[in-house]
């Protein structure tokens, strides 16, 4: 039991390592004239934060994803790479 919960933690951090370094990527691929295709996504969440006002305590709760082809890319990769280890 205690490995399949290791493994599901390891598999978690590898999928958001390859979604966070496939953005990032994409993001700057976007610049080039050839590789702008990487760029190309889409984002979804809050335009503007909700805000909860309680007088003596003020939270703010923002959310917002932004899925391209690089970070999709990363996301395989990432699965790949956890297969082989």
């Amino acid at each position: 039991m205690a490995t399949r919960d290791k493994n599901f933690w390891i598999l978690l951090i590898f999928i958001l390592a390859g979604l966070v370094i496939g953005g990032l990527l994409g993001d700057l691929a976007a610049k080039v004239d050839w590789l702008w295709w990487l760029g190309f996504g889409q984002q979804f969440g809050l335009e503007t934060p909700l805000v909860l006002d309680l007088s003596i305590l003020k939270i703010t709760f923002g959310f917002m994803i932004k899925i391209n082809i690089a970070s999709i890319i990363g996301i395989a990769i990432a699965l790949f790479l956890y297969r082989k280890v």
